[in-house]
């Protein structure tokens, strides 16, 4: 659940997107941008959805450049931001994410398309540790960092190998800074909160009529992405009816719109992450080898927290614990608290620890930091074998939880999860959900 602020003029586009947005939190409305500075203070955003023209008849989306790149500038937490743009606007559309939009979406839109938007914006609002780095002085992370400067200015394809949590956006981050594509836009596409009705049309784009909701044609997130970078994010999600079509964009590069019969040439660089095994990935039965060899030029491995030592877990503690202080007087860890955070598993890696440093600078009292304030569950003793704890019970009451928490989305019920979408199933089968 997040807080989304929709700020568009045409009062009927903004209630249409709030009756579609509210599931997925509390939605504020505005029509104007006058005072917008004091909303984002006021009601504190997760994501901003802004239109990108304001004066009567005006369709350069001037206006809304300049909206963004006031937000974008904006101390931390800033919320990230989600352009509409009408199709026609497609040049827009790419010079808003050059300027920092997370994405964009076209008018008229399918509520369908606007959730799924709205939804990956807000898995992808924690910022970046330091202006994009990625903290860490373990040999592990060290070695990470010269591998992506040796392989960021090349155009080969990467893919990125990680737990939940442990920073592969951050990674395609860096590899699109560090390429000859830098000063073109870096568009994150999540596969895994993408419904699998709308992969094609998303990646590919669409004519006018093509199906149902197809009200206007729009473009795909390939070309989109023109003259930069695509993230495919979660690639282990795509369904392998879609897989055989983004091998032939890839082999071919160019991109054939639904409805359409006439092939659209594509200039992007592909890098793509999952949180899957390996080993899962070379099972023909769920992902194609040949896509794989496609997106594998390079593989890059991110190191789970609980693998980079203490030294890192400090100071990624005393990086967030600053960053979420925002002016208020620093706090210590405690002697006993800092060994115990060291020594913690960290399974939700980075992002755990992030937020748990942003709920004790929240709701801590003392004048120093202790264990507690962190929220995290003590580290449990081995459960001697005689009490019969039933792990087959536990492991389904855990699947039921994910899926009655992500409201029967099988993707965002295995990410809660940390197991793939293929894994899940193969769960929801064993335990005759």
């Amino acid at each position: 659940m997040g807080r989304i602020l929709i700020l568009d003029d045409d009062a009927d586009v903004a209630l249409a997107a709030r009756l579609a947005l509210r599931r997925l939190g509390t939605v504020a409305v505005r029509q104007s941008p006058d005072g917008l500075a004091a909303a984002l203070d006021e009601f504190a955003p997760d994501v901003l959805l802004l239109d990108m023209n304001f004066a009567p008849g005006a369709s350069d989306g001037a206006a809304g450049l300049a909206l963004l790149r006031e937000v974008v500038a904006r101390p931390a937490p800033a919320p990230a931001v989600v352009v509409m743009t009408a199709y026609a606007e497609v040049e827009l559309a790419v010079q808003a994410l050059k300027a920092g939009a997370v994405d964009f979406i076209t008018k008229p839109w399918a509520n369908e398309r606007l959730v799924a938007c709205v939804q990956a914006a807000l898995a992808r609002r924690a910022p970046a540790p330091a202006v994009g780095e990625l903290l860490g002085e373990s040999a592990a992370m060290q070695g990470l960092r010269a591998q992506i400067a040796q392989v960021g200015a090349s155009e080969a394809s990467v893919l990125i190998l990680g737990e939940n949590g442990v920073g592969k956006e951050l990674v395609a981050r860096a590899l699109h800074r560090a390429s000859p594509r830098a000063a073109g836009p870096l568009l994150a596409v999540d596969m895994g909160a993408l419904p699998e009705a709308l992969v094609e049309s998303e990646l590919f784009g669409h004519r006018r009529g093509s199906f149902t909701d197809a009200r206007e044609s729009r473009p795909g997130r390939f070309v989109a992405a023109a003259g930069g970078t695509l993230f495919l994010d979660e690639i282990g999600n795509l369904p392998l009816a879609q897989q055989a079509k983004l091998l032939a964009a890839l082999e071919r590069r160019e991109v054939t719109p639904l409805g359409s019969d006439k092939p659209v040439p594509v200039d992007v660089r592909v890098l793509a992450a999952t949180n899957a095994p390996e080993a899962e990935l070379f099972d023909a039965r769920r992902f194609r080898p040949d896509l794989l060899y496609r997106l594998n030029t390079v593989v890059l491995r991110v190191p789970p927290l609980r693998e980079r030592g203490a030294a890192d877990v400090a100071l990624l503690l005393r990086h967030y614990l600053a960053h979420f202080a925002q002016g208020r007087p620093a706090r210590d860890v405690d002697t006993d608290a800092l060994a115990r955070l060291c020594a913690y598993r960290w399974p939700g890696n980075v992002r755990e620890l992030r937020q748990a440093c942003e709920r004790a600078s929240l709701l801590a009292r003392g004048p120093v930091f202790t264990f507690a304030d962190f929220g995290l569950a003590e580290t449990a003793a081995p459960v001697p074998a005689e009490t019969g704890l039933d792990l087959a019970q536990r492991e389904r009451e855990a699947v039921q939880a994910a899926l009655a928490q992500a409201e029967g989305n099988i993707s965002q019920a295995a990410k809660l999860l940390g197991v793939s979408r293929a894994a899940l199933y193969r769960k929801l089968d064993k335990h005759g959900l």
